[in-house]
């Protein structure tokens, strides 16, 4: 007797099972076939003789709901100072963000000239910012209160020099809530931080306004011998995911000059964007020369006298314009020469891989001086923007990049002491004229040929807030090739762009820019 067929599509399920014959030449039988029992007249009556036939093929059909698969979020490239873009990182994921490393200002300024090496305070603030949020009082949040820390710049030298061994040796209030084992490797790193500052104890170290970030990463970077290194210590102690890249992998000091149009030179960037005085106290002439007993120096670093160790990044916002435009922006070594430096090559590879560039903006600074509210505006940081971009192979990287759909300059409200009376149009000219400028040595013979391409192959959209102090000239703007995207702040006013609206604009130009 064949076998009924049984379908239950309750579940969107169908079974198709065919019976076999029990005979000797059978294939095999069906798992639902009951075996005969001798004896039981209901059943052996029910056989029959095989029929030797095709057997047929089990078969499950499953009916399933389609879901559609959501598309992942753009991948960026991200081109800014430290604090430069701190404000609107919550805008970006998938990011790869590029700093500069010729900041010579606050504690920065002070380990370069005892320690030397590359910068490091922007890196250390991005790094900080990018830091997971973690619930106060957990050991992330300790670990991040720690490292932001900074010697108040109001203590006396002795004062800075008895907080910063606390630190040290382990004693201080900053280490409660940290786990040992991480408590240990970072205090292992202050230690060696130490142990190279005595080395060079006659150039007296000054700890005032230091960051104690600032002294880990240098002494990471020292230790290894290697920024990327530091940089990815410092990211797995704090369980950050930041993919940061320093613009110039080297173990040396970066200093940038600007040539003004008027002749004038500007050497280091915080004399150029904001210089403060020097220390009125007599520095020892020896801390400006080579020491010979140095085991890091004469390798040519740059050793120069205390300067910006008082510096703090809330006097940006008070500044006293150049008298003349930026010509253009270059790096010099310790001599003062002109040199063209290689750029990171994984900066190179992420234009040739992300979706969309970003030349983001400055920072939002706020703080409260004898009850007045003073609010620090967000400035265009072409200082730390334009050092990103005045290195070989960086402009053919972004202009002939495959995969870049969308180049995008954020402008911001305000203008700061080197663009005093820029436009729009202004900040993207200057952007297309540095990646526009040669940086290599310049050949013997006919053979000097350099591409210049258009402003569009290296900014297609333009985004602004719509009250911006910032002169906006649309109309222009378009005709070079580049689209306007104006956008409201979210509370009405024009000091500073809102993260959230800034990644739905972003959004919005990936999507047609995609079309």
């Amino acid at each position: 007797m064949p076998l009924d067929i049984h379908k239950d599509t309750s579940y969107g399920l169908t079974l198709t099972v065919a019976r076999q014959s029990q005979d000797s030449d059978s294939p095999g039988s069906s798992v639902f076939d009951l075996p005969p029992t001798q004896g039981t007249s209901s059943i052996s009556d029910s056989i029959v003789q095989p029929v030797r036939r095709k057997p047929q093929t089990s078969r499950l059909e499953i009916s399933q709901p389609t879901y559609e698969v959501p598309k992942p979020p753009a991948s960026f490239v991200v081109i800014s100072g430290g604090t430069g873009g701190n404000a609107i990182c919550a805008a970006f994921s998938n990011a790869s963000y590029v700093l500069p490393v010729s900041d010579d200002g606050g504690s920065s300024s002070e380990i370069i000239r005892v320690l030397g090496g590359p910068s490091i305070g922007d890196i250390r603030s991005r790094l900080i910012r990018l830091i997971p949020y973690a619930t106060p009082g957990s050991p992330l949040d300790a670990i991040r209160r720690l490292l932001s820390y900074r010697l108040p710049a109001r203590y006396s030298e002795r004062e800075a020099r008895d907080e910063w061994r606390e630190i040290v040796e382990g004693r201080n209030p900053l280490w409660v809530g940290i786990p040992a084992d991480r408590k240990e490797t970072i205090r292992g790193f202050l230690v060696y931080f130490e142990s190279e500052l005595l080395k060079r104890a006659h150039k007296n170290f000054d700890f005032r306004n230091g960051s104690i970030g600032n002294y880990f990463l240098a002494a990471a970077q020292g230790f290894f011998r290697s920024l990327p290194s530091a940089i990815f210590l410092f990211s797995s102690i704090t369980n950050s995911q930041a993919n940061i890249l320093p613009v110039i992998v080297t173990n040396h000091t970066v200093t940038i000059a600007a040539e003004l149009e008027d002749g004038r030179k500007l050497v280091g960037q915080c004399e150029i964007s904001h210089p403060v005085p020097s220390d009125s106290k007599p520095v020892d002439n020896k801390s400006s020369v080579e020491d010979v007993m140095s085991p890091l120096d004469g390798m040519g670093e740059f050793i120069s006298r205390r300067q910006n160790v008082m510096f703090e990044s809330t006097s940006k916002a008070d500044y006293e314009p150049l008298g003349s435009r930026i010509a253009r922006l270059f790096y010099i070594n310790a001599y003062g020469i002109e040199i063209h430096p290689s750029p990171n090559q994984e900066y190179i590879s992420a234009l040739s891989s992300k979706e969309v560039l970003v030349y983001s903006c400055g920072s939002l600074w706020t703080r409260h001086v004898r009850g007045k509210s003073t609010m620090r505006k967000l400035t265009q940081d072409l200082h730390s923007i334009i050092p990103c971009l005045a290195l070989r192979g960086v402009a053919s990287g972004i202009a002939r990049s495959s995969s870049l759909r969308a180049k995008i300059l954020v402008l911001n409200s305000t203008n700061d002491r080197e663009t005093d009376g820029y436009s729009a149009t202004d900040y993207i000219q200057a952007i297309a004229r540095t990646l526009n400028g040669t940086y290599q040595k310049q050949p013997y013979g006919l053979g000097n040929a350099n591409t210049t391409y258009p402003v569009s192959a290296f900014v297609t959209h333009l985004v602004y807030l719509k009250d911006g102090h910032v002169r906006v000239d649309p109309e222009h703007i378009t005709r070079l090739g580049v689209k306007c995207v104006q956008i409201t702040s979210a509370d009405g006013h024009t000091t500073s762009h809102n993260a959230e609206l800034l990644k739905q604009a972003i959004k919005e130009i990936s999507r047609s820019a995609e079309g």
